[in-house]
């Protein structure tokens, strides 16, 4: 599954652990309202990546370019900054990929966040860009059992039973498990994401109204407060 993603470049992001005990918070402040996402200390690489580019100011003014009904929406896209009607964008990205880090326990349920990137044809070694991510939206597209067990024989055995109720009730991606690098979860404002997946849109999957974002700051929290924020499918987290 390609996520529009092309024109990678060398380059990695540097990782820098956060405090001990500490879990990043990102709030994304949007023309249609706030989400508020957790990123996972699983991840450091993607995880501290996003905040670097938070903090210098990278996703301001960024469009949500790409928003599929039941799948997911998508930023990332530097060149949206200053968007012209009716043409279709994902081609840019910030100049780099990342190294994958993809974590068993991790799963594509509703409300996780990835990171795109080129096929495995263009991109055997799963390198995720450096700016584009996902929001897996889920709702209004259960997966049926028989999906849910073709992805249990594709990775490493079955899925917990709340991953498995949560497929099967809220839908989600599974067929993009073990494939893709998983690094945050909205815990607050997944009715906004909601609202800009009914969006309608065009050619290539863009929104016809702009979908912006207005700016992304970083919050820390402790981690005894994960439990507080998170669904139990999220022990992995």
């Amino acid at each position: 599954m390609i996520l529009w993603v092309f024109n990678f470049y060398g380059g990695q992001a540097e990782s820098k652990p956060l405090p001990k005990g500490k879990t990043a918070v990102a709030v994304l402040k949007t023309n249609r309202g706030e989400i508020s996402m957790l990123l996972s200390n699983r991840t450091p690489i993607h995880r501290d990546n996003f905040i670097k580019l938070a903090r210098t100011g990278f996703y301001e003014g960024i469009l949500f370019h790409r928003v599929i009904p039941g799948f997911v929406i998508q930023a990332g896209d530097p060149e949206t900054k200053e968007a012209r009607p009716g043409v279709v964008y994902g081609s840019e990205d910030v100049g780099y990929r990342l190294n994958p880090e993809i974590m068993d326990g991790l799963y594509h349920i509703r409300g996780m966040v990835g990171a795109a990137r080129e096929g495995d044809a263009e991109n055997p070694e799963r390198l995720s860009s450096g700016s584009h991510f996902y929001i897996v939206v889920g709702y209004g597209k259960e997966a049926d059992e028989t999906m849910v067990q073709k992805m249990e024989q594709k990775l490493t055995g079955p899925m917990d039973s709340v991953i498995r109720k949560s497929y099967l009730e809220m839908g989600g991606a599974p067929h993009l498990d073990g494939h893709y690098t998983l690094f945050g979860y909205v815990f607050k404002g997944m009715e906004v994401v909601d609202a800009i997946a009914a969006e309608t849109t065009g050619e290539g999957d863009r929104p016809l109204q702009d979908i912006q974002i207005v700016s992304v700051k970083i919050k820390k929290i402790k981690n005894k407060k994960l439990k507080e924020l998170c669904y139990p499918e999220l022990k992995n987290f």
